[in-house]
């Protein structure tokens, strides 16, 4: 059944506002603060609003949120909303997780930030519970998921100058097509996506690409003795959830061992239990030399992203060669704590595994000359749309969210469907019935 809601009366307030945001006059004294007290913004001011102050690098689905709760967001009239996107898999606890908010509150009253030039009395506890949840030596910790990655190809180089032996300046990097970590410059040069790349050159030097899921493609590239790493999502999240081959990743680490060359799993997005594993390498119980985190160590409620490496790796970089004003302070390691604690005791792994396959299942049923194809593992799925003159991916989409599901697409004709993991079968019962209908509306 489609969730319906009523709609906010727009508050007489709102037209004065409107019209302060949109004078264009620099004269004005418009508190934004007091004003949001004073009256409720529609969701078209508030479209408005970011249009006229904001950077235009997003193009957000036309829906104003402002509160959310498990599985479920609330926009400002009211409406509810099941969440399917998890903000990009950051929320896989769901929002605002009482025992990771208690964390943050808790941290951030006593002392949040002291920057690396002192120590303080959580960054430690918070680096022996990661590392031993994970298996590796040590642990860098450092903000978001591309600071991970470009610390990791720093890790990647550094270890190839000192302990494999390239020659200096020459160390290559190995990406497959159709990654996406990020937008940094770094991150754009080994993208093979235009929308990323076009027009920001020149590029990194040193950075290589091969086939995705071609384990031989991967060794012929592997076979330059100046290669350092071969960074790879387990499953490409941002190309459309493409799941790699089984044995593929077993292969990869065979490949990386045989030719001395570090394997960077980039578990950003796939990592913390999306994919029904603790991390998806974890389908093939293999062990990457490298594993970057983000996203989800936190629980959406604050930006940590962490770089997991052995000894042999991760002291190659001495004090003054790397650092992060915000990496490892103390809110980021309490709320990491709690956010993987939370993983764990809730067994949302598992969650993750069972109610994927049953939204795999039922979304299979869908007549294919609308749904091509579903793909995906745990609750990180997609499902490509046929286009036509009268619908598509974004389309889609908006009668989703018109149903009271949120969504959205990734090139085009591919909706990514991504729920916290926290959620239960009735829910997923229901979402399911949502998607159906909405999509057979076509």
């Amino acid at each position: 059944m489609f969730l319906h809601f009523g709609r906010t009366l727009r508050s007489a307030a709102a037209p004065v506002l409107a019209r302060a945001l949109h004078s264009g006059s620099r004269a004005s004294s418009v508190v934004p603060s007091r004003l949001n007290a004073e009256c409720r913004l529609t969701p078209e001011e508030i479209y408005a609003r970011e249009e006229k102050y904001g950077a235009h690098n997003y193009q957000p689905l036309p829906v104003a949120l402002e509160r959310g709760e498990g599985i479920y967001v609330w926009d400002v009239e009211g409406s509810r909303y099941f969440d399917f996107l998890s903000a990009y898999s950051a929320v896989n606890q769901g929002h605002c997780h009482p025992e990771i908010i208690a964390a943050l509150s808790a941290q951030a009253s006593k002392l949040t930030l002291t920057s690396r030039a002192f120590y303080n009395n959580v960054l430690g506890a918070y680096e022996e519970y990661i590392t031993g949840l994970f298996g590796y030596d040590k642990v860098l910790p450092v903000n978001t998921g591309v600071e991970g990655g470009e610390t990791a190809c720093k890790l990647a180089r550094r270890w190839a100058y000192d302990v494999k032996g390239v020659p200096k300046n020459k160390a290559r990097i190995i990406f497959a097509n159709g990654n996406f970590w990020g937008r940094t410059m770094a991150a754009i040069s080994s993208s093979t996506d235009p929308s990323s790349y076009e027009g920001f050159g020149p590029f990194m030097p040193g950075f290589d690409l091969v086939p995705f899921n071609d384990a031989p493609a991967l060794e012929k590239a592997l076979q330059d003795p100046n290669v350092a790493a071969f960074m790879v999502e387990p499953i490409q999240g941002e190309a459309g959830v493409l799941v790699p081959d089984q044995g593929y990743l077993t292969k990869i680490r065979e490949l990386c061992t045989k030719y001395n060359v570090l394997w960077i799993a980039d578990e950003v997005q796939t990592g913390l239990a999306r994919t029904g594993r603790r991390l998806a390498v974890d389908h093939e119980e293999v062990r990457p030399d490298v594993v970057i985190l983000g996203k989800a160590l936190s629980g959406g409620v604050y930006p940590v992203s962490a770089v997991l490496c052995d000894d042999e790796i991760m002291l190659t970089i001495k004090p003054g060669e790397h650092g992060s004003t915000f990496g490892g302070n103390p809110v980021a390691c309490q709320v990491a704590v709690a956010a993987l604690r939370v993983l764990e005791e809730e067994k949302l792994a598992e969650n993750s595994q069972r109610m994927g396959e049953l939204l795999q299942t039922e979304l299979r049923k869908l007549p294919r000359d609308i749904v091509t194809t579903v793909r995906g593992k745990g609750l990180l799925n997609a499902v490509v749309i046929k286009e036509t003159e009268d619908y598509n991916a974004w389309k889609v989409c908006l009668r989703l969210r018109d149903n009271g599901l949120l969504a959205k697409p990734t090139h085009g004709d591919i909706i990514r469907l991504a729920p916290p993991l926290t959620i239960k079968e009735d829910e997923m019962l229901e979402c399911i019935d949502i998607v159906q209908r909405t999509i057979l509306s076509f």
